[in-house]
């Protein structure tokens, strides 16, 4: 059975309530956290690039691009979880896992088992909580992997922002 069904959660998949790009994050990382995103991303059948800035480059260790002068392009891992569907990686800081992901790009219950997927893999590997908030929310997220429950669990509380 899926973590969530698509009826459940069709709401907070709604790119004008929750952002198109909801903001997904696993806080209290580490380097070693970050190499083991790496390796993940490595070890499964997902396509994927690094690029610094425009430049698509050979992926290097997590101490190597977390180690980046401050005043350096922006380092990502861009990688395609299914046709269509990209989550980008965003090497802002080693304490923080930070990437997007398309909600346009996961719609019905074959979108909703996609994200759940990562979010899975991500939290199981680090043994962390992996957690979504509506684009530019800071607040109480609304739905993210559950080391606890061992599953993607509804976190929200609340109606998604804009909602009537």
């Amino acid at each position: 059975m899926p973590d969530l069904l698509w009826d459940e959660v069709r709401s907070l998949f709604d790119p004008h309530l929750m952002g198109a790009l909801p903001d997904v994050s696993v806080v209290g990382a580490s380097a070693e956290d970050w190499q083991a995103v790496f390796d993940l991303v490595r070890s499964r059948e997902w396509a994927w690039e690094y690029r610094v800035g425009d430049v698509v480059t050979a992926l290097p260790t997590a101490v190597e691009a977390l180690g980046r002068p401050a005043e350096a392009e922006l380092a990502e891992l861009r990688v395609w979880l299914s046709a269509g569907v990209l989550a980008i990686f965003r090497l802002y800081s080693p304490s923080e896992i930070d990437f997007d992901i398309d909600l346009r790009e996961l719609q019905g219950q074959h979108g909703v088992d996609v994200l759940c997927d990562l979010l899975r893999a991500i939290g199981k590997r680090l043994g962390k909580p992996v957690l979504l908030r509506a684009e530019g929310d800071s607040g109480h997220p609304v739905l993210g992997f559950d080391p606890s429950a061992d599953r993607v669990v509804l976190m929200a509380d609340r109606e998604p922002p804009g909602h009537p």
